[in-house]
């Protein structure tokens, strides 16, 4: 395990792209989670939507190292402000309480998660009441309140407890018709096999897709996640890609799916045994839901999106937005016009037909939908997708531990004062300050350099994407050399 995010001192409580997160028993305490709570429950009910007449407010959790005995400190916060609190009965997806406060019409839920950082973190995220991350305004305004300091004594009553399981899987498969699907899977002879990453999504798609066997690796419960962040990338996938290819070599066809530790994050991995990322599946997506004309709305996406998401996008006469890195900035476009599909690097796709919010077991069951739709195995269709846009693209992410807040600081002077002219002996054509920094290398579309500072990490990400495999890799470790030099 890394004890490199214990650098950061505790400190004054601040929100990051999605939620509070900080080191368990550091920043994290039964004490600074109630504190949260209670700012973030007042809040919700400060700003209510006029005719919202709950005082429900949903408490769920992960599997993580005392995220259930800190949701019941949270349930026990918002009791003490004179609020109902309905306490999830066991771990779920954080997707499983965003879609239950729009079902119960509640002001909103509170989640006891840190999604897909090292397992010595723990976090809280607050979802608003139209089922999605509250923005920045409002995880200010909790900010402020913390600041204040009011003291609000917990409450002692019993605290009713929400399968929160089954109606939400219920709700899933009315999205799609998971018995059609799973008869044309055994049809094309295609098997799925989930690596759970022993995170709150294990055993949903089994039971989505209780037609057919579905394999499941890392199931059950390890605080450890295995030493790893549960965060669905290639080097924390290595037993799931090993088994397909053993698989694949036994002339069996496999799909691999993979969710982050609290299940709002997808990627897979093909019948080949190669990696998947989400830069890959949104295209994916897009193609197959853009297709269908009753379905409105235009794509959004993140700034360290692949531009293969804006071409198959617009082949299909689609819109597309870019925003900040963040899922909560989905939301808020989400909420303000017809969306088709909203989706990010980091794996969270969410989707306008169901809610403003990512949800990995819906973006697993529609790319399995795409697949049984194409009569393709997933490689192939990927394979497709690109051949039909005109864009051969490979991307790789790299994030780069910092030693100091001085390094830090030091990085975004230099970043932002004297950007780089060339990078890897590639000219800088375009310069962006959307989020972090993004230099467009040539001409066209597919090659760039994007370096953004976690919200939550003592860390620096380096994205890149370009048309070939070798030019990511040189670029990220001109990069890499970069950072180190400064």
């Amino acid at each position: 395990m890394s004890l490199l995010p214990l650098i950061q001192a505790a400190g004054p409580i601040r929100f990051g792209t999605d939620g509070w997160r900080g080191v368990l028993g550091v920043d994290m305490t039964a004490a600074t989670v109630s504190q949260v709570a209670v700012a973030a429950a007042q809040e919700l009910a400060a700003t209510a939507p006029e005719g919202l007449k709950s005082q429900e407010v949903l408490i769920g959790f992960d599997r993580r190292f005392l995220a259930p005995e800190l949701a019941e400190v949270a349930a026990a916060a918002v009791q003490g402000c004179h609020l109902l609190p309905l306490l999830a009965a066991g771990p779920t997806p954080t997707p499983t309480m965003s879609w239950w406060v729009r079902h119960r019409q509640a002001l909103g839920a509170l989640v006891i998660t840190a999604s897909h950082n090292p397992p010595e973190w723990l976090g809280l995220k607050i979802k608003g009441p139209f089922g999605g991350s509250v923005d920045s305004g409002f995880t200010a305004r909790v900010e402020r309140r913390l600041r204040a300091g009011s003291v609000v004594s917990p409450g002692h009553g019993p605290i009713p407890r929400l399968d929160a399981w089954t109606p939400y899987l219920e709700a899933l498969s009315q999205l799609v018709d998971c018995r059609m699907v799973g008869q044309r899977l055994q049809e094309m002879g295609l098997r799925v096999l989930v690596d759970a990453m022993h995170g709150a999504a294990a055993g949903g798609l089994p039971r989505l897709l209780a037609g057919i066997p579905v394999g499941e690796l890392r199931s059950e419960r390890d605080p450890l996640f295995g030493g790893h962040a549960p965060e669905p990338l290639a080097p924390n996938l290595r037993g799931l890609t090993t088994r397909i290819k053993m698989l694949a070599a036994g002339e069996m066809t496999m799909v691999g799916l993979a969710f982050d530790g609290d299940g709002d994050r997808l990627a897979a991995v093909d019948e080949t045994g190669a990696f998947c990322s989400t830069q890959q599946l949104i295209p994916l997506l897009i193609d197959h839901l853009g297709r269908d004309s009753t379905r409105p709305g235009m794509v959004v996406k993140t700034v360290s999106g692949s531009d293969l998401m804006t071409t198959v996008a617009e082949s299909h006469g689609r819109r597309v937005v870019e925003t900040a890195v963040g899922f909560k900035h989905i939301t808020a476009m989400m909420r303000q016009e017809a969306v088709l599909l909203g989706g990010e690097e980091s794996g969270g796709v969410g989707f306008g037909h169901h809610m403003p919010e990512r949800d990995g077991l819906l973006a697993a069951l529609l790319v399995l939908e795409a697949l049984v739709t194409a009569e393709q195995p997933l490689g192939q269709c990927l394979a497709a997708v690109q051949q039909r846009s005109g864009l051969q693209l490979h991307y790789d992410r790299l994030d780069l531990h910092l030693r100091d807040l001085t390094t830090r600081n030091r990085l975004l002077r230099a970043l932002e004062q004297q950007p780089p002219q060339t990078v890897a002996g590639k000219p800088v054509t375009d310069v962006s300050h959307r989020d972090g920094i993004k230099l467009r290398l040539g001409k066209g579309l597919g090659h760039w350099l994007m370096l953004r500072f976690s919200g939550t990490e003592p860390l620096l990400r380096l994205y890149c994407e370009a048309p070939t495999l070798e030019q990511v890799r040189t670029t990220l470790a001109w990069a890499e050399a970069f950072v180190q030099d400064a």
